[in-house]
């Protein structure tokens, strides 16, 4: 393309992402006067909901609406840096991706790559930074934008966006707002990175915590910490992998609970009532009050509902399992491979 007088050339983009949390700040950059959308690459389609059918992603569907050329590699490599330099792209956007990029894949744009990620960076580095903030019952976190670097959310930054986190908001919640915010910063700040105008600001290193994948061991509830935390705890993980109580050999997940400051003199885990107004159950500190709960197999009930069906009795004592902790100071483990 030829350009005269004043006219700036088009700038080539290709967006990365498979989560819905991503599209606000992708239609922000595809909307960006003078931009160009190369491609969208995204996680392969997946088996999704209770029929297990073949599903695209909210990215991917998104991105066939609008009509882009959609990739979807099981796993990026050096064919796809090639890919991308032959495309002459001039800046890569990453939200929620899911995969690690390597240095051939960061070196084949003229930009390289910017990430969106869901927390006020250094604080919470990794692949959970939503859900941390909220077990960690933290009052703000934000939105960072940062230059894509090998080591995991360490780049520098070109801008970041905060918000307050109210008392008792959930995942679904703050995950939807963080998405919005990320937007409003892609339309502010990408505009400069594009320009090559934005020098990014080094992360303080003495700072730094770090976050991890869920997993379904993550669920189970520890009677024996505060009340509070334990509500915070359920909503972060709401959805999956949820947050459950094994009573009488049947594993029930909680939908809702909120914390009552109280002074109990019972053991942990112990039911103080049960009944519509909500389960209260004596906790290390405080008591949970538990307001919505599900059978394997069920669906998700108000209380009053589920007792009628499944009676907690007060007196008995749930078994308090040891939750493992989401933030670390230093990086977690890499799990093993299955």
């Amino acid at each position: 393309m030829s350009t005269t007088g004043t006219t700036s050339p088009l700038r080539r983009l290709v967006l990365l992402g498979s989560d819905e949390i991503a599209l606000p700040a992708f239609r922000a950059a595809a909307a960006l006067p003078g931009v160009s959308i190369v491609a969208v690459y995204s996680q392969p389609d997946r088996p999704s909901g209770r029929g297990q059918e073949i599903q695209p992603n909210a990215v991917t569907a998104w991105a066939r609406a609008e009509g882009y050329l959609v990739r979807q590699p099981e796993r990026l490599g050096p064919e796809h840096a090639a890919e991308l330099g032959a495309d002459q792209v001039d800046l890569g956007v990453v939200m929620a991706y899911g995969q690690i990029l390597k240095d051939d894949l960061l070196a084949s744009t003229r930009l390289g790559f910017v990430n969106f990620h869901g927390s006020i960076l250094p604080a919470l580095r990794g692949a959970t930074p939503v859900e941390a903030a909220l077990a960690s019952a933290w009052s703000s976190t934000g939105v960072s934008l940062q230059q894509v670097v090998r080591r995991l959310d360490a780049g520098p930054l070109h801008a970041q966006a905060s918000l307050s986190v109210p008392p008792g908001e959930g995942r679904s919640a703050l995950r939807a707002r963080l998405g919005r915010l990320a937007g409003q910063l892609a339309e502010q700040a990408l505009p400069t990175v594009l320009r090559g105008a934005s020098v990014p600001v080094p992360q303080d290193e003495a700072a730094v915590s770090f976050t991890r994948r869920l997993n379904r061991q993550d669920a189970a509830l520890d009677f024996r910490v505060a009340a509070q935390a334990l509500a915070a705890r359920i909503g972060a993980l709401e959805g999956w992998p949820g947050s459950t109580f094994d009573h009488r050999a049947v594993t029930l997940k909680v939908g809702a609970a909120q914390a009552e400051a109280a002074s109990v003199e019972v053991s942990p885990g112990t039911i103080l009532d049960a009944d519509s107004n909500g389960v209260r159950v004596a906790c290390g500190e405080g008591i949970l009050v538990l307001q919505r709960l599900q059978r394997p197999g069920g669906k998700m009930m108000p209380v009053g509902e589920f007792l009628a069906g499944h009676p907690l009795i007060t007196g008995e004592v749930l078994p308090s399992t040891p939750m493992p902790p989401l933030v670390s100071p230093t990086p977690f483990p890499r799990p093993p491979k299955v």
